[in-house]
């Protein structure tokens, strides 16, 4: 387009100056060879410069930075106090320092937040950031947080107004973090953005690495989202990898991590138990939290990037290893990865190549799961895991039997609850885990037919293997107790794999004041997935582990279901196009259509259209606007655009048959065979209606900018399971359409250059963002049914068996519905208020008693940046929180009371005075009531970091850094259940664990080195 012509111009014409500049100053250096002052100009994370513009204020006489980032400038004349050299470099801002009597001057050159966002990513190219007219937040490498944990995407953690990412077990080094855009979109298809790596729709993000990220542009508004139709739904996250630089570079990234329990959620020791008369003394004195911790867990991660060539040809190849420890004794992951980027343009523009190959490769140590004997490394929940374990089992058993000390204490059937066993046994003798591989390729080509003319073939594919595995011994105590003393091992292999087929054409032209650009395309994505599991028991020997599951013979006394396998595929193909018009800088229109087909739709709905219409008006640039020295930038703008949403299973508008299992019959096995759901024809797309308007602005010489949107967001036909009566259906529940769903809210993205000096500098950075949600509607034409739904039981453990939120028209998810505390009687019997308003014991209630006491979605979210910079000193702190929530203390339902049943520990609140000490009547116990929920709003100091920047500090390295981080050092909160981040807030029912869930939250400290070369 005309623009990006004009700014290659503009590039050449710096270069051609820089290049005149030189020569001016060698031909008065040679006149007057006066005095001569030096220097090293750096970026703030201590890498030379080179390039950069020394001038001496108000004359002609300069100088650019070599390859050293070293300068050398001859001044006429005696020294004066009014000599003033400026330092500029595009993309950072223009320094002017006085020079006096030094004869060197070194200066650092800081990164101007204007210049780095001018160009962003959206779908399918690039636009600059002044032209863009629906909400994108840009975030640059410099943006991303210093992390040493699960995802490359938990660095961007609290950055993104409206972006949710949550992980309720991040100190496990093979949990993966949650996402969530604008709030909950559905009831049952995916609520997760789409992920597109350097262009390929669904990209993994679990095969990234955080240094290989150059940029991530989060797509919020509809109409930049609409350009991805079936899957920009819950928006678009783009992100683009680095690629190689025109001059060899190095460099080298490695720190290690010490990870520490904290927030721990404190019991009674062997002492307090005894003395409250909890149980039986067995005769032991154990710290069960303790015994399963690694304390510190620790791990460490290197990176190596090399990059080089010229503009017409370069790469950029990384590598990294990482090897991490969860907190408990077993979890652990050790992966090495690379990437490979190269581009490739031919000497007369006529074509532009790229290719990318990015193969990883896992081994996984899998954190303690739940009760089941067999296919242990399937489950990946903590809904029964050590950590669980290590709450109420009791402090007096022992870790080892004392009358057989090579063996683990039994702790099966001697009181407590159903499940009970000893978790360190658990971690060190039972080994889950899988082995992972990701392979993933793309390659482009580009042909620039004219100058305002091309088209751009884009092919990739994104394959992932698991290789999964368990075994526990024969030696092992729950299987004495429940299986005879059977060994057992299993392995379960599966892939998925994703082709992908794009081709775009794009065309623009300028009369005048009038700039246009055209797109158009054509998008096809194949899906694969498919697996085999079997499983053994009673083999002659532990050595063998899960080596050799055919020596088992256990499978010939009971074969059935020792064997399984599944494939399933999907297609999704789409033809779309984008137009945008741009007069004088001051009016903006954009709009675009994706025609969208899934196989996984029903007969007569496979078929979409959504469209996009966004518009901005930059106000500024109108006559009539006053000149106002302290807005440097000001434009208003608008988007509507409709996204779908395909994300769920395969066949389910499909009438499928599967096996029911294995029935005997005259001492015969038999399979039975059957229709496995309801056919449904009608089944279509979820849609969702975005509207968002936004506002954003440059203030005081562009030291601050931001931008602040307000959004509406209508998701109807919401997919999800619905129940239907049998006959005439074969199955009780159908996947259907049914179901409305609003959200709305405002955020605020701000950068701000607080305060700048030759040494001194701080930047701030905000990011909120407020939720409103309601629910519409739970029914349609053809489906009638309740206005509400009750979700979130907690179940087990003698709970009440109710729900502990519903779901209802017209009122916002996460509320909680339970009965309303009135107190506690001189019995210690939980009471409560009946629908009469009459105080009643809680055993007495009846489910109609419930009432809304409370809600579990945060109503505010916010991340705070602060960065400092003085000398070659850098220092970052980031605060986070959420706020306008309540938390159900789940811990202290089940554990937390002085009623909870005997033989089970409990929590120290128990019998420390407090609200939960006073319920002591067991007719009351675990009674559903808002006597249990807490505030659950939280400010954290999330990540400080510490670095020193060293300019070439040896022969061959440019500069170096030093760095140290302490993450998750602080909660300030008023909710007792431990780490508030170990609450999930995403989804339909946030601010709740529907089970005794608990994997502790870590605080991290990590030191780290990094070398340009």
């Amino acid at each position: 387009m005309k623009k990006h012509q004009t700014l290659r111009g503009l590039i050449f014409t710096i270069v051609a100056i820089q290049l005149s500049l030189a020569i001016s100053g060698t031909v008065i250096a040679e006149n007057r060879a006066d005095r001569v002052i030096s220097g090293t100009v750096t970026d703030e994370d201590g890498a030379v410069l080179p390039g950069v513009n020394v001038i001496l204020k108000g004359t002609l006489v300069g100088v650019v930075t070599d390859a050293s980032g070293k300068y050398s400038l001859q001044i006429p004349g005696e020294p004066s106090n009014n000599e003033v050299l400026v330092f500029s470099f595009i993309g950072y801002a223009t320094q002017e320092v006085a020079v006096s009597n030094r004869t060197t001057v070194d200066v650092t050159m800081i990164t101007d937040i204007t210049s780095l966002s001018e160009v962003v990513v959206v779908g399918y190219g690039t636009q600059d950031k002044k032209d863009i007219t629906t909400t994108v937040t840009h975030l640059t490498s410099k943006d991303i947080l210093q992390v040493a944990g699960n995802g490359a995407l938990m660095a961007i953690q609290g950055k993104v107004a409206g972006l949710s990412i949550t992980n309720t077990a991040a100190a496990d080094p093979n949990s993966s973090p949650n996402f969530q855009l604008r709030g909950v979109s559905s009831r049952n298809a995916g609520l997760g953005p789409l992920f597109v790596i350097n262009g390929i729709p669904g990209g993994n993000i679990d095969n990234l690495n955080q240094n290989d990220i150059e940029s991530i542009d989060v797509l919020k508004g509809g109409a930049a989202s609409a350009i991805y139709g079936t899957r920009g739904s819950n928006g678009v996250v783009l992100i683009t990898t680095k690629r190689g630089a025109s001059t060899p570079q190095a460099f080298y990234d490695g720190y290690v991590s010490f990870n520490y329990l904290t927030n721990k959620i404190d019991v009674l020791s062997k002492d307090d138990f005894l003395k409250h008369n909890r149980g039986t003394d067995y005769g032991g004195d154990t710290d069960w939290a303790k015994a399963i911790t690694k304390s510190p867990a620790i791990s460490h991660k290197h990176t190596l990037q090399l990059s080089g060539g010229s503009n017409s040809t370069n790469y950029m190849l990384s590598f990294d290893y990482r090897d991490a420890d969860g907190l408990d004794l077993r979890s652990a992951r050790e992966e090495y990865g690379a990437r490979l980027n190269l581009y490739h343009k031919s000497a007369n523009d006529l074509y532009e190549a790229t290719v990318t190959i990015a193969p990883r490769y896992v081994f996984a140590d899998n954190a303690s799961v739940g009760l089941s004997s067999q296919s242990l490394a399937m489950r990946s929940d903590n809904s029964n895991g050590a950590f669980t374990q290590s709450l109420f089992l009791n402090p007096t058993f022992p870790v080892y039997d004392e009358t057989a000390p090579s063996r683990y204490f039994n702790v099966l059937n001697k009181g407590g609850f159903d499940g009970a066993y000893n978790p360190a046994e658990e971690l060190n003798t039972v080994q889950t885990g899988s082995e992972g591989k990701y392979l993933e390729w793309s390659a482009s080509f580009k042909l620039n037919i004219l100058k305002n003319l091309y088209s751009q073939i884009t092919l990739g594919q994104q394959t992932s293997d698991f290789f999964d595995f368990n075994f526990t011994p024969s030696t092992n105590n729950r299987r004495i107790n429940s299986n005879g003393g059977r060994n057992t091992a299993g392995r379960a292999y599966n892939k998925t794999d994703q082709k992908t087929f794009e081709w775009i054409g794009n065309y623009n032209f300028d009369v005048n004041d009038h700039d246009v650009e055209v797109m158009g395309g054509y998008s096809f994505n194949y899906f694969n997935s498919s697996g085999m599991n079997a499983s053994n028991e009673q083999f002659p020997s532990d050595v063998l582990t899960y080596h050799n599951l055919g020596t088992g013979t256990w499978i010939l006394e009971s074969p059935q279901n020792r064997l399984g396998s599944y494939k399933n595929d999907s297609r999704l193909i789409a033809f779309f196009g984008r137009i945008t018009y741009d007069y004088a800088s001051r009016y903006y229109v954009s709009a675009s259509l994706r025609r969208e087909g899934s196989s996984r739709f029903g007969a007569g709905n496979k078929w979409g259209s959504f469209p996009g219409v966004s518009v901005g008006w930059r106000i500024i640039n109108e006559s009539f606007f006053p000149k106002i020295d302290a807005i440097e930038d000001l434009k208003l703008r608008a988007d509507f655009g409709v996204t779908g949403n395909q994300d769920f299973g395969n066949y389910l508008s499909l009438d499928t048959y599967s096996g029911y299992g294995f029935y005997a019959y005259q001492n015969t096995y038999y399979q039975v065979w059957g229709p496995s759901q309801n056919i449904n024809t009608d089944l279509r797309w979820e849609k969702a209606e975005n509207f968002n308007v936004g506002l954003d602005f440059e203030l005081f010489e562009s030291k601050i900018s931001g931008t602040v949107n307000y959004f509406s967001r209508t998701n109807k036909d919401l997919l999800g399971f619905y129940n239907v009566p049998v006959p005439p259906n074969v199955q009780g529940q159908t996947y259907v359409n049914v179901g409305t769903m609003k959200n709305s809210g405002v955020e605020i993205q701000l950068d701000a250059q607080a305060y700048t000096s030759d040494k001194f500098q701080y930047t701030i950075s905000f990011a909120g963002a407020t939720n409103n949600n309601k629910f519409i509607s739970f029914s349609n034409d053809l489906y009638k049914g309740n206005n509400y739904q009750d979700i979130a039981g907690l179940g087990g453990m003698g709970s009440s068996g109710l729900n502990a939120q519903r779901l209802e028209e017209g009122r916002r998810i996460g509320s909680f519905y339970m009965w309303k505390s009135a107190g506690v009687d001189a019995t210690g019997r939980l009471l409560v208020y009946d629908k009469a308003g009459e105080v009643i014991p809680a055993n007495t209630a009846k489910a109609d008693d419930r009432r809304y006491v409370g809600n579990g979605l945060p109503k505010f979210t916010a991340g705070l940046g602060n960065n400092f910079s003085y000398g070659s000193f850098t220092l970052s702190v980031f605060l986070r929180g959420a706020f306008g929530f309540d938390l159900y203390n789940t811990t202290a339902y089940f554990i937390g009371t002085p009623a909870t049943q005997k033989g089970v520990n409990v929590l120290s609140t128990a019998y420390d005075g407090g609200k939960y000490s006073a319920l002591t009547n067991e007719e009351t116990y675990s009674s559903l009531s808002d006597y249990f929920l807490e505030k659950g709003d939280y400010v954290k100091i999330d990540n400080v970091t510490l670095s020193y920047n060293f300019s070439a500090p040896v022969k061959f390295i440019s500069s170096a850094r030093v760095y140290f981080t302490g993450r998750n050092l602080y909660t300030f909160t008023k909710f007792t259940g431990g780490d508030p981040e170990l609450v999930n807030v995403n989804g339909l029912s946030p601010g709740i664990n529907t089970s005794l869930a608990y994997y502790p939250s870590s605080l991290q400290l990590i030191a780290g080195l990094q070398l340009k070369f």
